[in-house]
């Protein structure tokens, strides 16, 4: 099968959604009417992509619940790609993803992902990181110092403190550190560090 055929195969489902919409999508999924600005791939058991994307034109990727040991590296090429998830996989590391330049949101929960990927270090749109389930035991001072960050999620890791220093997340709108070990002081000064952030413990 050509690969433009195996693209139009593999994204009917994404113009579908363009038409009617999708609660807990990306706001512009419903409102592109461009067919390949969505790739719905979740629940397919894949290993790897089954064709090439759209690099010009991709903003979306879900591959959630397949069986991705790697980041596929015909994502990085999409230069436009603003949300990402990758739930349920079973990713040990991301490596570099400087080059998605346009990525707000990345979701890697329940993956096997000892510590939070570096890959993501430069990503100065990101506004959402999803870590949860993830046998992640530290929390990096960086990722505390990226200022564009609105929600990190790091519940059911196996966080038990955070850096000293917090202030660097000025934007943070919610942090989720649920079934964790942490110690009822650290909490406390979690709290106290970030007053105005939403925090589940």
């Amino acid at each position: 099968m050509a690969p433009t055929a195996i693209r139009r195969t593999i994204l009917t489902g994404a113009a579908m959604l363009a038409l009617v919409g999708c609660f807990n999508e990306p706001e512009p999924a419903y409102k592109t009417r461009h067919p390949d600005a969505l790739v719905r791939l979740q629940d397919r058991g894949l290993r790897e992509l089954p064709g090439p994307l759209n690099h010009e034109e991709t903003i979306y990727v879900n591959l959630d619940r397949n069986a991705l040991e790697k980041l596929p590296e015909e994502i990085l090429k999409c230069g436009k790609l603003k949300w990402l998830r990758l739930n349920d996989n079973r990713l040990k590391e991301l490596g570099d993803l400087s080059a998605l330049k346009e990525l707000r949101r990345i979701y890697l929960k329940n993956n096997r992902l000892t510590q939070v990927p570096e890959g993501i270090k430069g990503l100065k749109k990101l506004t959402d990181v999803e870590l949860s389930g993830n046998p992640v035991a530290e929390v990096p001072e960086w990722l505390t110092e990226m200022e564009s960050l609105e929600k990190v999620s790091l519940n059911g890791t196996m966080v038990t403190k955070l850096p000293d220093k917090l202030d660097g997340w000025k934007k943070l709108k919610m942090l989720q550190l649920g079934d964790l070990r942490i110690p009822a002081e650290e909490m406390a000064r979690i709290r106290k560090a970030l007053p105005e952030v939403a925090i589940v413990f």
